[in-house]
């Protein structure tokens, strides 16, 4: 059953539409070509403003081997209190974070990784709940948000919610996904400063590391799924992070000096691997300086750093992507540290709220099931 899953899931990526795609990508590479460029003007490297291909290959050996029955136990326990917090319009989260929208696309994502799609397998009736939630929330503008609640940093939840809509269409091909998508990218897009990222307001100002990384991962998904996005997008958020990398490798928070950190460091590997960029010296100094936090495989010993889960949930993406000797070091450290964290009733207890370090930890552990869209090799 699980290696069905496994080939309907790629058989469904492979088929993606691309030629709405490719046809406005051949007409920006034709429009260039015939530009005369500028007197001593700069080398542009040809590749630089594009998503490169996905980084594909046979799944590491030994991954599901990785995935032990305490794993599954784990991750079932897990997905079913979720199912138990799910609130009648659909959405997840819960105290300050209820009805979030980053929570409940975060929470469909970690259904989907179990193998379910929108109204299909065990978890699909949740997962179509779910997206229905963040479906009518998208705004005529492209704006993902629930009218009348303010948030801090609502650019987070839209990026969350637009990665989660772009992974449903992908396995889906729904028209009406397909549009909600469409509007949200043309937001993303419209919203980029001249830096090159974003920031927490739908408003092309000031730029962090951590909101951009989330738009760019978003992009991709859509790009993946068969949605244009602009090469000049792409182009301007690549540099943006490489100019936010330390040269101990982590990655600071704007472009201003300023310390690594864990957390935004394992996103800004991501979004270089999500733009395509799997071998560059910018990777290699950034698995680097990752490395040191490698996970303790205690409970106890893992407070090093604040936002564990945002962390951890980077930090596998990237260490999937990666492979070889790095993963397999990486992926038993996260996920005995994990199982450990468990609460006996099935969640994982976050600062944000328990449904959102539930959802992080049920992704992290199911990577290996390649199911996901974003993370398939």
């Amino acid at each position: 059953m699980i290696e069905f899953k496994k080939s309907l899931m790629t058989a469904l990526i492979t088929a993606l539409a691309t030629a709405p795609i490719l046809a406005q990508e051949k007409a920006e590479t034709k429009a260039a070509a015939s530009a005369k460029p500028a007197a001593n003007a700069p080398k542009v490297d040809k590749e630089a403003g594009t998503f490169k291909d996905g980084k594909r290959g046979d799944v590491p050996e030994g991954a599901a081997e990785m995935v032990t029955p305490a794993v599954e136990r784990s991750v079932k326990q897990g997905l079913d209190w979720l199912v138990k917090q799910q609130t009648p319009d659909g959405a997840f989260g819960s105290g300050t974070y209820r009805g979030n929208l980053a929570v409940t696309s975060l929470a469909g994502l970690a259904f989907m990784a179990n193998g379910s799609s929108p109204g299909r397998g065990p978890y699909g009736v949740p997962l179509e709940r779910a997206l229905s939630f963040i479906m009518e929330n998208v705004q005529p503008g492209g704006f993902i948000a629930v009218r009348g609640e303010s948030t801090h940093g609502p650019m987070y939840s839209h990026g969350f919610a637009t990665l989660f809509l772009a992974e449903c269409y992908g396995m889906t091909r729904r028209a009406d996904i397909r549009e909600k998508v469409e509007k949200a990218v043309r937001l993303i897009v419209d919203c980029q400063n001249a830096e090159g990222g974003w920031r927490y307001q739908p408003q092309p100002r000031d730029a962090d590391t951590s909101v951009t990384i989330c738009q760019i991962n978003a992009l991709r998904a859509a790009r993946n799924a068969g949605i244009y996005v602009p090469k000049g997008t792409v182009e301007k958020c690549i540099k943006y992070v490489r100019e936010c990398q330390n040269p101990d490798g982590g990655f600071r928070y704007m472009t201003q000096q300023g310390a690594s950190q864990f957390p935004r460091s394992a996103a800004g590997v991501v979004a270089l691997q999500s733009a395509g960029i799997y071998d560059s010296k910018e990777i290699e100094e950034g698995i680097k300086y990752l490395k040191q936090f490698i996970p303790s495989g205690q409970a106890a010993n893992n407070q090093r750093y604040s936002h564990y889960f945002y962390g951890q949930y980077y930090a596998a993406q990237a260490m999937w992507l990666r492979g070889g000797a790095d993963w397999n070091q990486w992926y038993p450290a996260v996920r005995d540290e994990l199982i450990a964290k468990q609460n006996g009733q099935g969640f994982w207890s976050d600062h944000v709220c328990n449904e959102y370090g539930t959802a992080m930890a049920a992704i992290v552990l199911q990577v290996p099931n390649n199911f996901l869209p974003i993370f398939q090799r």
